[in-house]
């Protein structure tokens, strides 16, 4: 089979994570940069990535490189492309643009040459032209402008990966799969032991910790942009999804906990654990925080508490750190945290020292995973 360059996109402050995964399903030439990965590997590489990574973003097939100075040459580059063997021209498309320290005054227009270049090119060959949308396309296209230079790319996954294609309701602007799947990784736990995200909101740590639990490959339910394209092997496709679908492991209690203080959220997090047919898998429950009890000796805790978005809330989140650090000390001797957060005042508040300080992005919001290790008997008496 032939070999093909790839670039896979991923939430920034977990390409090393992503390099692994992909080493771990055959990709080679593996290249981590700041917010993906390169690499390069057969359409069986591209297959598996997409149905098995749990960190990407979006795997991208790499069709040009070059260099550039004006939207004209951008064109030209463009227009060299045989378009037509990638995909057909009743395939609807977009062009998504992206530029990092770009010379061109706009990307807009960047983008209207490079879609002028793909319908030109289809006109000459089959004297007919595909269709622009914005919304669903069957294909996105992709271009990186840097200073000097261009890339193209045929994006191979269709829907952003987090979108596991398990319906989700959700209560509040959720976690991204992927980057929760990244924190659960960072956590070091493993299947088998205790998980309990005390905070479960709509239940997306739940989620992604039950799915490795019973090694559930997070693509085996949803489509893909490959399967537009004109070199799609579906003899190939169909062979590893089987696979992966064989290997998935029965549906049963995997030691993993939920709660959260708000009943709405509880019955959220239940109703998506259902619909995904994995609620058997996770006990949950309505309580508080502090009321909390640790379902074993030790474990693995993650969680993502609420950020101090509207007025008044600060005050409280103030008053709630230190009762959490309370809690942990008492309830939860030999586990080990895990809090994501934007407010970097978390450790202080809750009087706790962080072992680690991990810089994550939860889209453009900056912020840090604490690693807290509660050891035993450091449990001191409240004076």
């Amino acid at each position: 089979m032939s070999q093909h360059n790839f670039f896979a996109t991923c939430p920034r402050g977990l390409e090393a994570l992503l390099a692994d995964e992909l080493a771990s399903i055959g990709a080679k030439a593996i290249q981590a940069t700041d917010g993906g990965v390169g690499f390069s590997g057969d359409l069986a590489v591209c297959y598996k990535a997409n149905l098995e990574s749990r960190i990407a973003t979006r795997i991208m097939w790499r069709v040009a490189s070059g260099k550039y100075a004006t939207e004209d040459d951008l064109f030209n580059a463009a227009y060299k492309l045989d378009w037509p063997s990638w995909f057909k021209v009743s395939n609807n498309f977009m062009v998504k643009v992206t530029g990092v320290k770009c010379p061109l005054k706009s990307l807009e227009f960047a983008t209207l040459r490079i879609k002028d270049a793909v319908c030109d090119k289809f006109r000459q060959a089959v004297k007919s032209r595909p269709y622009i949308d914005t919304k669903e396309p069957d294909v996105r296209i992709h271009a990186y402008l840097a200073a000097d230079s261009y890339q193209f790319y045929l994006d191979t996954s269709g829907n952003a990966l987090y979108q596991r294609g398990l319906r989700r309701a959700s209560i509040e602007a959720p976690l991204r799969e992927n980057l929760a799947a990244g924190i659960i990784k960072l956590s070091g736990w493993k299947p088998g032991q205790p998980f309990l995200d005390p905070m479960c909101g709509s239940g997306t740590f739940l989620l992604e910790a039950t799915m490795m639990a019973l090694n559930i490959a997070p693509g085996s339910h949803r489509g893909f942009g490959f399967e537009k394209l004109l070199n799609f092997d579906a003899k190939l496709w169909n062979s590893l999804r089987e696979d992966a679908r064989k290997k998935a492991k029965p549906v049963k209690f995997s030691k993993i906990y939920g709660s959260d203080m708000d009943l709405r959220a509880v019955r959220v997090a239940k109703q998506n654990l259902e619909q995904a047919g994995l609620l058997e898998a996770v006990q949950i429950a309505q309580l508080e925080f502090t009321q909390v009890p640790a379902p074993a000796g030790d474990g693995v805790l993650v969680t993502n508490p609420p950020y101090g978005v509207r007025i008044g809330e600060d005050e409280e989140l103030a008053a709630l750190y230190p009762k959490m650090g309370e809690t942990l000390k008492r309830n939860f001797a030999g586990w080990s945290a895990y809090f994501l957060t934007n407010d970097m005042r978390l450790p202080k508040m809750m009087r706790l020292a962080p072992t680690k300080r991990t810089p994550l992005f939860n889209g453009p919001l900056e912020c840090r995973l604490f690693e807290i290790k509660l050891v035993a008997g450091s449990n001191r008496k409240e004076k």
